[in-house]
């Protein structure tokens, strides 16, 4: 018979014999070329074994430290106080320290950032005998950690500078200063709800023909550098709408025209404006105002003898969202004592709880009935510290306009 010629095989049990004898062949080998580093000390810190790994890190040789160097040897000047009065305290109380990260110090001066776990090797009666230390590499992780701190840094000062810059505009779409009207006391005042972004909020009082002067205080919907760019369209046409025909109405319709042409795009942009036209009767110090609003909360007027109430200017439309905006006016007296206060809806519209309620227009009528009459100056700073005591229920920007006539002084009442 011819002979069969098969091949010896291995089977699942030859497979298993040779992979355990592999790993008691490389349990040592996987000490020392560990993907960490091993250290064992006594508990004084002097270093009796060290793995290959962590040599190769540190380019040591293992007689440089075996039996001659203290663990804390190994540690930066930094490394060496922190392990000092608080690694080696906590290792002693605990039996374990985990996570540490520290920088050791290599043969030739260099820093190696790692992240060190010792645990303490006690006796079958429970003393101490020798620390065992695992060290990971962490110059990766610090490296990431740089990275994260430098990008970090780098949106902090991205912010500012878009905070800057969002503060910048803000001021350009703004009168840095009132002009001063004679014979009336002005006052304005702009709370910013967010320093990260424009708001659409402004307001003006400016000189017009023969003795008459233009005022106007608006919202555009929205914010950010959109809304910005409309608030400077309208800021600058009401002023130059104002100069052709101060008539309130006509000075929002030519409003209403250039918003309706220019924002009707993919992102249409509307306003509420109310405009005002102020007159001297030459009489008593006495001022004629007439008011149009195109969908604007309605102007409050404070009379010297306390009574407080909403201007009537009902129905009037937004600016900017029909080609033919209905705009409401209407014509008071200003007399000595008298103030008009204007706002945006950034006040009324704050939050005051936290079920989500709004302060709303009879709250705000309340408030200023009580403290009339006031000068505008007046009127303007108790609103401001209004403002600021609601705080950040106070979600979006607030602007605030007030004129009132003097009272005449004692001299000139007799």
């Amino acid at each position: 018979m011819a002979d069969d010629g098969h091949d010896c095989e291995t089977g699942p049990a030859d497979d298993r014999a040779s992979f355990s004898a592999l790993l008691e062949d490389s349990a040592e080998d996987l000490y020392e070329n560990a993907p960490c580093g091993y250290l064992s000390t006594l508990l004084d810190g002097q270093i009796v074994k060290v793995n290959k790994t962590l040599l190769n890190w540190l380019g040591y040789r293992r007689e440089d430290l075996v039996g001659r160097r203290r663990f804390s040897d190994l540690l930066t000047v930094g490394g060496r106080l922190y392990h000092e009065t608080h690694f080696a305290p906590l290792l002693s109380m605990q039996g374990e320290v985990a996570g540490i990260a520290l920088d050791m110090k290599g043969a030739d001066g260099s820093r190696l950032p790692v992240l060190i776990t010792s645990t303490v090797k006690t006796g079958e009666s429970g003393q101490p005998l020798l620390i065992r230390t695992t060290i990971t590499d962490a110059r990766d992780r610090r490296a990431y950690e740089m990275e994260l701190l430098r990008t970090r840094q780098q949106a902090d000062r991205e912010r500012d500078r878009l905070r800057a810059l969002a503060t910048t505009l803000q001021r350009t779409l703004l009168p840095p200063v009132l002009d001063d009207v004679p014979g009336l006391d002005v006052a304005a005042h702009y709370h910013i709800a967010s320093v990260d972004e424009v708001g659409g909020d402004f307001y003006d009082l400016f000189p017009l023909a023969r003795g008459s002067w233009g005022l106007f205080l608006g919202d555009v919907c929205g914010k950010g550098v959109a809304a910005a760019a409309v608030t400077s369209l309208a800021r600058y046409t009401l002023r130059a709408a104002a100069v052709y025909d101060p008539d309130p109405a006509v000075v929002l319709s030519n409003l209403n025209t250039v918003l309706a042409q220019e924002c009707n795009g993919a992102d249409p942009r509307f306003c509420t404006v109310i405009f005002g036209l102020l007159t001297p009767t030459g009489t008593g110090g006495a001022f004629r105002v007439i008011l149009a609003s195109g969908g604007h909360q309605p102007a409050i007027l404070m009379r010297a003898d306390g009574s407080t109430a909403y201007l009537p200017t009902p129905g009037g439309q937004l600016i900017g969202a029909l080609p033919d905006a209905y705009i409401a006016t209407c014509t008071i007296r200003l007399d000595p004592g008298d103030t008009l206060l204007l706002y945006t809806d950034g006040l009324t519209e704050a939050h005051t709880d936290q079920c989500g309620g709004r302060y709303g227009d009879e709250a705000l009528l309340d408030f200023v009935r009580s403290m009339a009459p006031a000068t505008a100056s007046d009127t303007v700073k108790a609103l401001s510290d209004l403002l600021t005591a609601l705080g950040t229920g106070v979600d979006d920007d607030t602007a605030v306009l007030a004129i009132s006539v003097p009272q005449p002084s004692g001299a000139e009442q007799q």
